[in-house]
């Protein structure tokens, strides 16, 4: 946390890449100990997503610390933190979005994650770890394609550098309208998507997923929405800009690969609806996960994979 922080306060590259040096072993042990979890599974790593004021201090005493690490004063730092509020931070400063800003982000983690694979593909020989690097928050092609040229170009170094052969992917978190009317633009740099519903509903919906519960029950009671569209797919909607991006990715990648993050994974109606449209996995909360195994196995034996 205090390596973010320094990041966050720091006035200029150099500052923000000393303080992402030392994240980076960090960030390094954790994808090695996923990596080493996974048994030589594939494993989906997605880049940094929340705002950046979630990371702010907030008590005084942190302040001045903060402040007398970076030889800043009180103020200058509550200044930065003032700086980073947002109205509306879920649709703000966050996702690929701080990539843009701060290519040295995108850089650091890619090290990471390509460093832990060679790493643990070298203590295992038989396994052949393929990285999935998975860049949030996607809605146009050229900021994908930004981020992606500074993720290639580092993991080619790296790997170059390891003298070692190691493929890799690169693809999208799909949680934005407008990267589903778009996908066979997207797929173009995109080798898969990953449909991220909590976000991608919110989105479509128009309401925010931490506010609604304050009008939700209204509409249950008049009958306007039968179910609470952040824990079941709402097909009409969201589930046909879900399958309109599957078939626009697949008419430029027809072997493409598709998945689902969010708290929609865990709910069975919906891991139905996602084997049907052709998603390959889900990804939930822990403790949903019986549940997903359950229905997805369930969905197979009624609708059967040609």
């Amino acid at each position: 946390m205090s390596a973010i922080r320094e990041m966050m306060c720091s006035d200029t590259t150099e500052g923000r890449e000393a303080a992402l040096n030392k994240l980076l072993p960090m960030q390094q042990g954790d994808f090695e100990k996923l990596y080493e979890a996974l048994e030589g599974n594939p494993v989906t790593i997605r880049f940094l997503d929340p705002p950046l004021h979630e990371f702010v201090p907030t008590e005084e005493a942190d302040i001045a610390a903060l402040a007398k690490t970076q030889g800043k004063t009180v103020e200058q730092i509550k200044n930065i933190i003032a700086s980073l509020h947002e109205f509306n931070p879920m649709m703000g400063h966050r996702g690929c979005r701080l990539d843009v800003t701060y290519p040295e982000i995108a850089k650091m983690q890619t090290r990471a994650i390509i460093r832990a694979a060679i790493n643990v593909n070298k203590a295992h020989a038989g396994w052949n770890i393929v990285p999935e690097i998975m860049i949030p928050l996607v809605g146009e092609l050229k900021e994908l394609k930004f981020v992606k040229d500074i993720v290639v170009a580092v993991a080619d170094e790296e790997i170059k550098a390891a003298g070692v052969d190691l493929r890799y992917e690169v693809g999208t978190m799909i949680e934005i309208p407008r990267a589903c009317l778009t996908a066979d633009e997207i797929a173009k740099e995109a080798e898969f998507f990953c449909f991220g519903t909590n976000d991608l509903t919110q989105m479509t919906f128009g309401f925010s997923r931490d506010d609604a519960g304050k009008f939700l029950d209204a509409y249950y009671n008049a009958k306007i929405y039968e179910n609470d569209p952040f824990a079941k797919i709402d097909r009409n909607g969201v589930g046909k800009l879900m399958e309109m991006a599957v078939s626009l990715g697949k008419s430029v990648r027809p072997n493409m690969h598709f998945g689902i993050c969010g708290e929609h994974g865990g709910d069975p109606s919906s891991v139905e609806f996602c084997h049907d449209i052709g998603l390959t996995y889900v990804s939930c909360s822990p403790f949903r996960v019986p549940i997903a195994r359950l229905a997805a196995a369930q969905a197979n034996i009624k609708n059967p994979r040609k």
